[in-house]
């Protein structure tokens, strides 16, 4: 979609219905978006006994410039790796889906390609295989050696700059329909210049809350023992770090790594690069291998003076492609993707849990399928095929889900189910027997 286009038809609808109603109605869109695909929580029904009236109290807060994030509920995960979380509340998701809707494409359009995380049609898969086949061209076909450096920043969501991410967001909201498009406020549109501010406030409001001052915590406090002092919104300075899970988060993420994609990409000429989140990759022949490792400390003075980001002492890996390299969960080659030492782990994990709760757990059902979704594009059938057998499961269902035309996940996974209660009831009536003799 073009800017023009979508500013022309902000304005039509604006006009037509008016600003008030107009966010109403992107409002309900939003709610619809909060609500898909979410396990049903107290807090969301409680908002959608009465959403029409909630959705027009939240536009008339937004309108009366009232409007602020509703504490949130930290807690911790362990997979895929520990990590603090802070949950939103319902009303605040709305919000969230509301600035994606409005300006997540404009984004979007302008990322590089080779930026993976949280884009639609790109992902882990995507990006596993966008790698390799950099390492092919990059080797001219295997004809030739050529190299990966990847790195990490550390603590990457703990440390992002609060206002610096506001002003990165505000520099893209001028673009798309402020005054950088239109030269002076005074040219803008009224529609657009009203959507303008209320984008501006409501990034705002979201990006300079300090979640960690009025959150709630869930769980044992113990809980938070086991992760990382650096990790947690709570032993940070005021104004750093911006929580793991929001949508807007995710958005906002990209954003301010765009900066660096373009400095590695364009300003110091890498054509094989990559990035999913925090990591990235950098893939170059015998002839540039000197430059980048020289690149290094130019790429980690930009990290830290630009954009207030510390690049990982201990992440740092440079290897001939022939060697492959741990990305995204897999063991990338130029001509082979295995499964990683740690997704091996976690999948291991995973059918364990699906088994002992005999595939009746919703929690667990999904994280299998994730895994298998995964390992199904891998080179990964001697290594599930030992995990099924070691759990009792027919590996012929797993390699049903690799074919073109195969049953939905949920459809296989009953029958792993059924398969595993059928092998407990023949294992109960084995017992039995043993016992009558």
């Amino acid at each position: 979609m073009k800017n023009s286009d979508f500013n022309n038809q902000l304005i039509h609808d604006i006009k037509i219905l008016g600003f008030r109603r107009w966010l109403v109605s992107e409002l309900t869109v939003a709610f619809y978006e909060a609500r898909k695909n979410k396990i049903k929580t107290f807090n969301e029904h409680s908002y959608e006994v009465n959403w029409q009236e909630n959705i027009i109290k939240l536009a008339d807060a937004i309108l009366n410039c009232s409007y602020r994030p509703s504490p949130s509920v930290s807690f911790i995960i362990y997979e895929p790796m520990i990590r603090e979380i802070f949950a939103a509340p319902f009303v605040d998701r709305v919000v969230h889906h509301l600035l994606f809707n409005l300006s997540g494409w404009w984004w979007d359009r302008r990322f590089i390609y080779d930026s993976y995380s949280c884009r639609e049609l790109k992902g882990t898969l995507f990006g596993i295989e966008r790698i390799q086949k950099m390492m092919r061209c990059a080797t001219y076909g295997g004809t030739k050696d050529a190299f990966i450096l990847k790195n990490d920043i550390k603590g990457y969501f703990m440390s992002l700059p609060r206002l610096k991410c506001y002003e990165r967001v505000v520099w893209g909201l001028d673009r798309q329909f402020g005054p950088v498009q239109f030269g002076t406020m005074s040219n803008i549109p009224p529609e657009l210049r009203k959507v303008y501010e209320t984008c501006r406030f409501l990034w705002h409001e979201i990006l300079m809350d300090d979640p960690a001052a009025k959150s709630r915590r869930r769980g044992p406090l113990s809980n938070w023992d086991d992760l990382p002092f650096s990790k947690s919104l709570y032993n940070r300075l005021p104004g750093e770090g911006i929580v793991i899970g929001n949508q807007t988060s995710q958005l906002v993420s990209n954003i301010y790594l765009d900066q660096l994609d373009r400095f590695i990409k364009y300003d110091l000429g890498y054509k094989y690069y990559g990035r999913y989140v925090d990591d990235f990759i950098r893939i170059v022949g015998p002839d540039d291998y000197r430059k980048a490792l020289s690149d290094a400390p130019i790429i980690r003075d930009y990290l830290d003076q630009a954009l207030n980001l510390t690049l990982h002492p201990d992440k740092y890996y440079v290897q001939s492609v022939y060697r492959g390299v741990s990305f995204l969960g897999a063991r990338v080659y130029p001509y082979a993707l295995r499964p990683s030492n740690r997704l091996q782990a976690k999948f291991r994990r995973a059918v364990k849990d699906f088994t002992r709760t005999g595939g009746k757990d919703a929690n667990k059902r999904a994280t299998f399928i994730s895994y298998l979704g995964l390992l199904r594009h891998l080179q990964a059938d001697k290594f599930v095929a030992e995990v099924f057998d070691q759990y009792g499961l027919d590996f012929n269902l797993y390699l049903e889900s690799k074919l073109i035309d195969h049953r939905c996940f949920e459809e296989i996974l009953d029958d792993l189910a059924d398969n595993l209660n059928s092998n407990d009831d023949d294992d109960s009536e084995l017992s039995a027997q043993i016992v009558r003799r």
